[in-house]
């Protein structure tokens, strides 16, 4: 029988950052029934699955303004995870003040550097100084503590409801297209029958030191018509020398023409290491039907 406690990380899902944070977010919009436990870092997020203190980790990958998310490509592999699926949130960035302020009394807002940017054109619009901080939600909690009507933060809406803030301007983000991927991380990996959907493959390798090997690494997935959506490099080990690739292609790994791309990268790599199978989400096709 499941004890109290196993049965209570059945039903968690990890994340890191204060809570109101958009991954915090994420976490209520996608599984709403599951209990969120927040985290310091990425690592502890990761480790409270790894150790069995939650079912799940909600996981930033990228934004499609910001960027990639620092570290995570790093961290991902070694927390020894799998990605079972992903998550895109719209990310809709309010003004949060305390109760009974004002627009017109606001004199400085407090954020993440990247909510800051996300917000450049209200900020000058409004005359408002910029402060970074570590991040939006604990920005939230900061203003909530100092009762200060001339201070805000830009944070979630959920941020707003849990520190008792008025949200005076709601989707203040320059960009109708500021959107959040998510990775969902558990400790067994899933695979999905691609005929019930799309699958997306993620894995990382290391090509071998010769010429041409990236080159002649990835002509496996053009010959063989394996659309590939994400090839980053990051440097490991700290000697300029080792670079490791983190990609997603659009396929599983059971269907023929990408076992046969796979089996061409092997060839030129000296690794490569799956690292989650999972269902496509259907915001990334809504998303290339609204660019094309």
């Amino acid at each position: 029988m499941m004890t109290e406690s196993e049965s209570d990380a059945e039903r968690t899902i990890a994340f890191q950052g204060e809570p109101g944070a958009y991954s915090h977010l994420a976490c209520t919009i996608a599984f709403p029934k599951m209990l969120p436990l927040p985290c310091a870092a990425f690592e502890d997020a990761f480790a409270a699955v790894g150790e069995g203190r939650a079912r799940l980790a909600m996981i930033p990958i990228e934004n499609s303004v910001a960027g990639r998310v620092a570290d995570i490509h790093s961290l991902m592999p070694a927390s020894r995870l799998h990605i079972i699926g992903e998550f895109f949130e719209r990310v809709n960035h309010h003004l949060l003040a305390v109760k009974g302020a004002r627009l017109e009394d606001i004199k400085t807002v407090r954020s993440h550097v990247h909510a800051l940017g996300q917000c450049r054109n209200f900020i000058r619009a409004n005359g408002l100084k910029p402060v970074v901080a570590a991040d939006t939600a604990g920005s939230a909690a900061e203003v909530a503590a100092k009762g200060d009507k001339t201070i805000a933060a830009i944070a979630s809406e959920l941020s707003g409801q849990i520190y008792g803030l008025d949200s005076l301007v709601a989707n203040i983000e320059d960009s109708e297209h500021n959107t959040t991927r998510f990775l969902i991380m558990a400790q067994n990996p899933i695979s999905p029958d691609p005929r019930n959907g799309p699958c997306i493959t993620t894995f990382i390798f290391r090509v071998r030191n010769v010429p041409a090997a990236l080159y002649k690494a990835l002509g496996g997935f053009a010959t063989n018509g394996v659309n590939m959506t994400k090839l980053e490099s990051y440097q490991i080990g700290g000697a300029f020398a080792a670079t490791q690739f983190y990609a997603d292609i659009e396929g599983h790994p059971d269907e023929p023409s990408v076992r046969l791309a796979l089996e061409e990268l092997g060839f030129f790599s000296r690794e490569v290491r799956v690292l989650g199978v999972y269902p496509a989400h259907p915001y990334r096709f809504k998303a290339r039907l609204a660019a094309d």
